[in-house]
């Protein structure tokens, strides 16, 4: 497990700020959300994690390390995306080996500093302990085209598994399911952090999925921060207008009102 510390992270494009002095701290084994609405920041935020959009100006640190400088592959994180980005031509085994078949990883053995493949036995361990946690262990031999939607956002899920990361990172995985299977995947994914107990950042604009899913829930607007809470707390005590009307449904009415009389008189 290893935290992850944003401090004072901006992002621009231009004139435009994509996200503005973002600082938070995920804890180690914690799972945050990240929710607002469309073009508020959020996926941008999980990119510059993840070392695939450059930090304009901030730190990030993974496990209290800066990783500004270290490439996407070098940062010990697993992505998770909306498109399951399966390979049609391979068997959904070889889909979730794919990455350990091609990584290096450190050698182990004291004094080697020569990076190393790993064995294939410990492949086919990994990827059959991720398929038995995912329920798809019945459907390694099969190829994406003979999958559900949800059997393959599984097997994109175990592939990020298999790898054993520091950190998790999901942008909005369950889009592309239907109203019902997204009920039944975030059920899944809340226990699967509870069993792997790995540090996870998700983010989603759906703020049902978001206060079901998160120990706490960020929720950003036009690149801002606005909350960050645990999910009661941000329900019962929004801080602005904005995080009460976005949180919860239905969304809180407003009504203009005039103080007339206060406790002074």
């Amino acid at each position: 497990m290893s935290s992850v510390d944003l401090e004072r992270v901006t992002k621009t494009y231009g004139e435009f700020v994509a996200v503005r002095d973002f600082t938070l701290h995920v804890r180690d084994g914690e799972f945050v959300v990240l929710v607002g609405p469309s073009g508020c920041g959020k996926t941008t935020t999980l990119r510059m994690i993840a070392g695939l959009e450059d930090v304009t100006s901030g730190t990030i640190r993974i496990d209290g390390e800066v990783v500004n400088d270290i490439p996407p592959k070098d940062r010990d994180v697993a992505m998770v995306f909306q498109s399951y980005a399966l390979y049609p031509h391979m068997s959904v085994f070889d889909n979730m080996a794919f990455s350990l078949k091609m990584r290096r990883f450190p050698d182990e053995a004291e004094g080697s500093r020569a990076p190393r493949k790993l064995p294939r036995a410990e492949i086919e361990k990994r990827v059959r302990e991720a398929a038995r946690l995912l329920g798809i262990q019945d459907q390694l031999e099969k190829k994406p085209s003979q999958l559900s939607g949800g059997q393959r956002q599984r097997v994109a899920v175990g592939r990020a598994i298999v790898r054993k990361p520091k950190v998790f990172l999901f942008d909005e995985p369950l889009s592309n399911l239907d109203a019902k299977l997204r009920v039944a995947m975030r059920a899944e994914l809340a226990k699967l952090h509870h069993v792997l107990q790995s540090t996870m950042v998700y983010v989603t604009h759906d703020q049902a999925e978001a206060m079901t899913l998160g120990d706490r829930v960020v929720v950003m607007d036009k690149g801002d921060i606005l909350q960050v809470d645990d999910p009661q707390m941000l329900y019962d005590h929004p801080k602005n207008q904005f995080v009460a009307g976005f949180i919860g449904s239905p969304a809180m009415n407003f009504f203009d009102a005039t103080v007339v009389a206060g406790d002074s008189g």
